[in-house]
């Protein structure tokens, strides 16, 4: 019998469902005529929300720029009555919540716009939700979908309001067209110009940490990363290309064949063009597809032809005009499609995905890492975001595979962290932690090695044995009090909360010395690099004890107080060899010719990381600016050879020999290659030439073979081992071998003058990822990181990007080094 009740909510739902505009109807222009600014995105999704019992809508989080980061969850009006259970029983199914349960109810999550300049998706996404609740209902009946409208949305919102200021009125199809020609830095990265469908594992941006806060919330079944590439491509849906990684299950594989076969269906039924199994490979974990899989869903990456370039409408090559409105039509379409497979296959997601969850057959059960303390605690934080369980071993020894030697090998545990893989997410564990990554071909979209106990400069083993664990690791700070009568303080040197610290004492205008000779105080010993903060430069200072404490306390850095300056061994707080710290006035470049990714990780880096100012400096002015007004200027990775011109390069020259120092990364080394008055040279690779590889008449490789033949001089993300001299400032708080990954082939002989800190001697060597044979041998014998002494100043040589994606933490010193501790022979007053 139907109550009053029941005739009321139904009359109320009536009611609301007739207020409910579709997306062009509440923006006021017809879909895909227009681009539309996140605000007015999210101005729709709560319009829905609102007037559907079908949705709900909530923000999940604020981008820098403080743009609304949001999500919405669309199901039957039961299931959404139940949504809390739904999610609690996947959760149950997987043992990451207490209890048991069996679930049916497939979860779909469809993530839009990462990329803020391939915008046709978030068009998308409001199409495709409004068409889901008014005419694919019965899909919802099994099916849970969250969909983040906008990944990126300063990205977007970067690349629609400039579309916007110089687009023509109608749009201008034609490729010159200035609206199709986007300036530097695009519209692609976040506010810090991240790649944002890069930073899934490491998690170093704001946006990706308060997303993976809900993705773990839910673990999706089915994720779905929506994109845009060259005008001239078609579409692309998977299933992906190889390499797939390892630990891809068939299930993985068969499933997204399935939806492929079903977006195919409807793309055949219209006329449209697609390709699959190209490209877009299954490998680097950090991806909006990989990740996914690697927390056992179905991942996937869709690619739309248009990108930045497209805007409202573009001829393409081959003839015809590609616009928004087909651009997102062909999104809807896909992710629909998707929805559908889910919802007809609900039975078996949910089956395999709790599958996926059991602990695997892995070859290592336990990887123990023992080290710099601060290390392990920065990798317990990203452990943490991931919600990977962990704990300690304080004593005992463990065995199995040594990173460090690439061999059997024993480490002490005293203590050390350890990660093992029976656990719910003992997969992603695998693919974190490996030694070596697998490929079936070294043909990859992105770096093929990332293995975090080389990444945060840990000694490890991975043990073919389960490790016992306790669940804490011992606390080693103790609040420190001012002692005042000390003759100063001393504190240790080897990690980035080091760093910080000492940032945060410059701008409180505190002295701070470093050592470039061990030390010994009372007994105590203390390495190179060592920080010394004396009273006797701080005499000015009132609350000199009070400041250096509190901001040690605030840092946890334990201070060591000596009643003298008067050491056991010769070097005392006095000596030469103790050096000031300049408060260094810092310039990096950006804009044309930089690597906007570069200069992003950089500026990401002072203001989020270290704490310290930074001035930008745009390459259209470096030829105007007053150098003298810095100390230190930072060239990211890119492209010189139309900024530095003779007259330009002359003035930089100039400023460095009279004491400025430049820090060059990545390509940027190259501006100094081969220049008169500095010791930078190519490396010759002569195994190359004895075999006659750059002879012309050797272009008898066919067509078809190219691609592979040229991996051969391919580095594709390798991890190489480099020698270090830990005596040399720019290496202080490391051993005598670093880990560095390595991003191309660029090769370097070593420095005739100056210092060679890091560097392959003989053959090179690395330990995880590919690296072609060519490229190998073009590294013997070359320079990884040096200082060239130009004049009273220095040109550093970062040729390995140590803040790549800022996830590899272990090389963040070695900037930090550069910046403050090479060439600081003179202190500015």
């Amino acid at each position: 019998m139907t109550t009053r009740f029941t005739l009321l909510f139904l009359f109320i739902s009536a009611i609301s469902l007739a207020q409910l505009q579709s997306p062009s109807e509440f923006l006021g222009y017809p879909l895909g005529t227009q681009f539309t600014r996140n605000a007015d995105v999210v101005d729709y999704f709560e319009h829905v929300a609102k007037n559907s019992s079908m949705v709900t809508y909530q923000p999940y989080g604020k981008t820098y720029e403080r743009r609304t980061l949001s999500y919405a969850v669309i199901s039957s009006e039961e299931n959404i009555k139940n949504l809390e259970t739904i999610r609690l029983n996947n959760l149950k199914s997987i043992g990451l919540q207490p209890g048991t349960a069996s679930p049916e109810t497939a979860i779909v999550w469809l993530s839009y716009n990462v990329h803020g300049n391939e915008a046709s998706s978030t068009e998308a996404a409001m199409n495709t939700l409004y068409t889901l609740i008014t005419e694919k209902q019965s899909w919802l009946q099994n099916t849970v979908v969250i969909m983040d409208p906008s990944v990126n949305p300063d990205g977007r919102d970067r690349y629609v309001n400039w579309y916007n200021q110089v687009k023509a009125t109608p749009y201008n199809p034609a490729q010159d067209a200035t609206e199709h020609h986007e300036p530097w830095p695009g519209g692609r990265p976040n506010h810090y110009l991240f790649d944002l469908n890069r930073d899934w594992a490491w998690a170093s941006q704001v946006e990706t940490r308060q997303r993976l806060k809900v993705y773990n919330q839910w673990m999706p079944h089915v994720h779905v990363d929506f994109h845009e590439q060259g005008i001239n491509e078609p579409y692309y849906f998977a299933p992906a290309a190889e390499p797939f990684h390892e630990i891809i299950t068939p299930f993985q594989r068969e499933f997204q064949t399935k939806i492929g076969k079903n977006n195919a269906r409807y793309f055949d039924e219209e006329g449209w063009l697609f390709f699959t199994r190209e490209r877009f490979d299954l490998l680097y974990p950090s991806y909006g597809d990989t990740y996914p899989i690697y927390m056992g869903a179905i991942g996937m990456t869709y690619e739309q032809a248009g990108h930045g370039r497209a805007g409202l409408g573009i001829n393409t090559d081959e003839g015809f005009e590609l616009t928004l409105k087909d651009r997102l039509t062909h999104h809807t379409t896909t992710g629909l499609s998707t929805i559908e497979v889910a919802a007809n296959n609900a039975a078996a997601l949910t089956s395999e995905f709790k599958q996926f969850f059991t602990p695997s057959n892995s070859k290592y059960k336990s990887y123990v890492l023992t080290g710099n303390a601060d290390n392990i605690h920065a990798l317990t934080e990203l452990l943490d975001t991931h919600d990977i369980t962990y704990g300690f071993k304080n004593n005992g020894s463990v065995s199995g595979y040594h990173y460090a030697n690439g061999e059997q090998g024993t480490i002490k545990a005293d203590p050390a962290l350890v990660v093992s893989t029976n656990q719910p997410k003992g997969r992603m564990v695998e693919v974190l932690f490996e030694p070596k990554t697998k490929l079936s071909t070294p043909v990859t979209y992105d770096i093929t090695a990332w293995s975090l106990p080389y990444a945060y400069g840990l000694d490890a083993v991975a043990s073919t044995s389960l490790v016992s664990a306790t669940a804490n690791l011992p606390a080693t700070f103790k609040s420190n009090a001012p002692a005042l009568n000390a003759a100063g303080y001393i504190a240790k040197w080897d990690s980035m909360d080091d760093a910080a610290f000492l940032a945060d004492l410059l701008k409180h205008d505190i002295r701070v010395r470093f050592s470039e000779k061990k030390l010994r105080f009372n007994g105590n010993t203390f390495d190179r690099g060592s920080l010394i903060i004396t009273r006797s430069d701080n005499k000015s200072n009132k609350e000199f004890d009070t400041t250096v404490t509190q901001l040690a306390n605030k840092h946890k850095r334990n201070l060591y107080a000596s009643n003298t300056s008067f050491a056991d061994t010769m070097t005392d707080f006095g000596s030469p060899d103790v050096k000031l710290i300049n408060k260094q006035r810092i310039a990096v470049l950006q804009g044309e010719g930089t690597s906007s990714l570069s200069y992003g990780a950089i500026w990401h880096f002072f203001e989020q990381q270290l704490h310290y100012p930074v001035t930008a400096i745009n390459t259209d002015d470096i030829g105007t600016i007053n150098l003298t007004n810095y100390d230190v200027l930072v060239m990211p990775d890119g492209w010189y050879g139309h900024i530095l011109n003779d007259d330009t390069f002359t003035k930089l020259e100039d400023w460095v020999r009279k004491g400025g120092k430049v820090i060059a990364i990545g390509q940027a080394v190259s501006q100094f290659e081969g220049k008169d008055g500095f010791a930078l040279q190519h490396t010759k690779n002569d195994a190359a030439e004895e075999n006659g590889a750059a002879t012309p008449n050797d272009n008898l490789t066919p067509y078809d073979q190219r691609e592979q033949e040229n991996t051969k001089n391919m580095i594709t993300g390798s991890i190489f081992k480099v020698t270090m001299d830990p005596s040399h400032p720019m290496a202080f708080g490391y051993g005598d071998t670093y880990f560095s990954l390595k991003l191309g082939s660029s090769a370097y002989g070593f420095l005739d003058s100056g210092y060679n800190v890091g560097y392959i001697k003989g053959e090179a060597t690395n330990v995880s990822g590919f690296a072609g044979a060519d490229a190998k041998k073009g590294l013997a014998n070359s320079l990884v990181f040096g200082e060239d002494r130009v004049g009273n100043g220095s040109v550093v040589y970062l040729v390995d990007d140590v803040l790549f994606r800022s996830f590899w933490q272990n090389g963040k010193l070695l900037f930090v080094n550069s910046l403050f501790f090479v060439n600081n022979n003179a202190f500015t007053l």
